[in-house]
């Protein structure tokens, strides 16, 4: 397709921002596979190929599931209600591994980020990592998790966009950041918890990546993530976060059926062409209808609008305006988040001020509008500040990053 339409920014440097970038690399599994990630069905066919009868596959399958997503085992060997035998056996083909923990930062305010480094079978290719983020709060813990090594999309504002697309993300490597979630915090079914309830409650595919050009390995994960003979997170408590992949959103509702959010940002598609240049593909008129026809969408489980706010940017009273004007007939509730800065960036963080005026005339116009309290800056770990250590930031980038959150 022929792109028309340029920021002032574009055309002034006489470049286009491409829409999307392709994958660098492809996954290699190793020789031996870990089961996290397989349907139910998937894991009964693997476990026909190593000989296991067919009389047995459900009922080991379901004992496989238990342990896996219930009591998080780590280890063929803690699955005592599975024969020696057959543990043997399957040490011998398969894991039950899960992304290794690189490096765990923990915020001031709570804020957990860890550096995942995910297993290869090529001995030639780097290791690829992703970030994951846990923010605890009083009345839940939210898990913010990755689907791919680096991202297809290029957002001017966000640090994750400035970084290369490695690769897409396995099913078993998304469940897995879960899963090792589930590991540091002891919140597996069978411990005690401090507080006697999970630790990890809500889930969003709001880190590095566009889920919605990962498909079918972000749907098959979220469905184990859902199953409420494992992991069991409410749908309604796991949410899908995208940049506007309008084919891939009614999929959505229809496959997964987990909550929407839209990374908006803007109410002009001449603006939003700068901010998400994947607007130039599918423009806002676009996006916001897919949005009136999502599966399920009501009161009581209504799309989550982001809008980042960007000094003399897109934070006007008339771009406030607009905005209830376009989203008029959706079920929505509009996420304000404060900018978080990042070394090199163009862009600054709205004024208080100009925010709270933002805010209050969205909520005046019915819509819930709450300002996201920023979480994590001094670990690096706030909205659009991932980057994967697959792209090293360097020691005057980090010092400048958390200069930036002190000073906020």
């Amino acid at each position: 397709m022929t792109d028309t339409v340029t920021s002032k920014t574009e055309a002034h440097s006489g470049a286009i921002a491409p829409l999307e970038k392709i994958p660098l690399e492809t996954y290699v599994p190793p020789a031996k596979p870990s089961l996290i990630g397989l349907s139910r069905a998937e894991i009964a066919d693997r476990l026909g190929a190593i000989g296991i009868a067919p009389a047995q596959r459900k009922m080991r399958t379901q004992q496989l599931w238990h342990w896996m997503y219930v009591r998080g085992a780590k280890e063929f060997d803690e699955m005592t209600s599975i024969s020696k035998e057959m543990r043997a056996q399957l040490v011998q083909h398969f894991t039950v591994a899960r992304p290794e923990v690189v490096a765990e930062q923990i915020s001031n305010d709570g804020t957990r980020k860890w550096l995942l480094r995910l297993p290869s079978g090529d001995d030639l290719q780097k290791a690829h990592e992703v970030e994951c983020v846990y923010i605890p709060e009083t009345d839940r813990g939210t898990l913010c998790v990755s689907s791919q090594v680096g991202c297809t999309l290029n957002c001017s504002f966000c640090h994750t966009g400035t970084q290369r697309l490695v690769r897409n993300l396995t099913a078993g490597e998304i469940v897995g950041q879960i899963m090792v979630a589930r590991d540091r915090l002891d919140d597996w079914a069978d411990r005690e918890t401090p507080t006697g309830s999970r630790r990890v409650t809500n889930v969003v595919m709001m880190g590095m990546g566009e889920p919605l050009y990962n498909f079918d390995a972000v749907r098959d994960a979220l469905l184990i993530v859902a199953d409420n003979e494992g992991i069991g997170i409410s749908r309604r408590r796991i949410t899908l976060s995208t940049s506007g992949v309008v084919p891939n959103i009614i999929r959505t509702g229809d496959e997964i059926g987990v909550m929407l959010a839209i990374s908006l940002h803007a109410v002009r598609d001449e603006l939003r062409n700068e901010l998400v240049p994947l607007n130039r593909k599918y423009p806002i008129a676009e996006l916001l209808q897919a949005c009136r026809d999502y599966p399920g969408s009501s009161n009581a489980r209504r799309i989550t609008f982001e809008y980042v706010m960007l000094k003399d940017v897109n934070d006007s009273l008339d771009d406030a305006k607009l905005l209830v004007k376009l989203l008029k007939g959706i079920h929505a509730k509009i996420n304000l988040i404060p900018f978080n800065p990042w070394p090199g960036t163009r862009y600054e963080c709205s004024d208080w001020e100009q925010i709270e005026k933002f805010s209050e005339y969205i909520f005046n116009a019915g819509y819930s509008s709450p300002v996201r309290t920023p979480r994590g800056r001094d670990i690096l770990a706030a909205c659009g500040q991932l980057k994967s250590e697959t792209e090293k930031l360097s020691v005057r980038e980090r010092d400048a990053l958390r200069a930036m959150a002190m000073t906020d």
